[in-house]
This record gives C-alpha cells, sequence and structure tokens, in this order.
C-alpha cells in the first residue's frame, strides 16, 4: 500500500494575439496567484516564460488519498480553462505512488532512513 500520492498536471496554454511579455504575463500571473490561493497546490510558471504567445503551467499537490490528489488537479484543470482568455492546448496528469508502508523491505519493517 502506497504511503501517499504526488499529482502533477501540466496544461500549455495558447494566445496567438498577445504582443509582449507584458501582456501575456497580465493575462496569466492573476490565474497562477488566485490558482494558489484557491486551491492546496504549488503553482509555477514552467516554460513558455520568453515567448509571448504561449506559457506551460505546472501544478503540483501531495496527501495519502488518491482520489483527493486526482479531484484537486482536475478542479485544478478546471479552473485554469476557465478563467483565463486563452486556449488550453495540451494538460497532462501524472500521479505517483510514494513507497509502501514497508519500503520494500521482506522483513515488514521500515527502514532506518524513514524513522
Amino acid at each position: 500500500m502506497a504511503l501517499g500520492y504526488v499529482g502533477v498536471l501540466t496544461i500549455r496554454v495558447e494566445m496567438p494575439w498577445v504582443a509582449s511579455l507584458k501582456e501575456k504575463r497580465a493575462l496569466i500571473r492573476p490565474v497562477v496567484e488566485r490558482l494558489k490561493v484557491r486551491f492546496p497546490l504549488t503553482v509555477a510558471r514552467l516554460d513558455g516564460l520568453d515567448a509571448h504567445d504561449w506559457e506551460v503551467i505546472g501544478v503540483a499537490t501531495i496527501s495519502n488519498d488518491y482520489g483527493w490528489v486526482e479531484e484537486t488537479l482536475r478542479m485544478a484543470a478546471d479552473y485554469i480553462a476557465k478563467e483565463g482568455p486563452y486556449r488550453v492546448t495540451d494538460e497532462r496528469t501524472e500521479i505517483t505512488a510514494l513507497g509502501d508502508d514497508t519500503d520494500g523491505d521482506p522483513d515488514g519493517e521500515p527502514d532506518d532512513a524513514l524513522t
């Protein structure tokens, strides 16, 4: 059984009508900041920072409940898609299990590194 789950969502947004980095930041930054306040997430602008017409936003969360991680990332993706005047052109979600109760020890005892 997993100790917990890390979920990562990456979303690429495009806005081909934007002509400057300043204009793009004015569209993206408020959405990123509201997302941080509204949901228990870590949010970052990952790629496209020097491009004026696209950007990749990354979102991450961690919990011991797989369903909660999945639902939180889904709500974040929906929020990003609704909140900005841009097009979402790619969306990827990855949820990774963190270890298990025995940390792979055949004797069932946890490793000393975890205590």
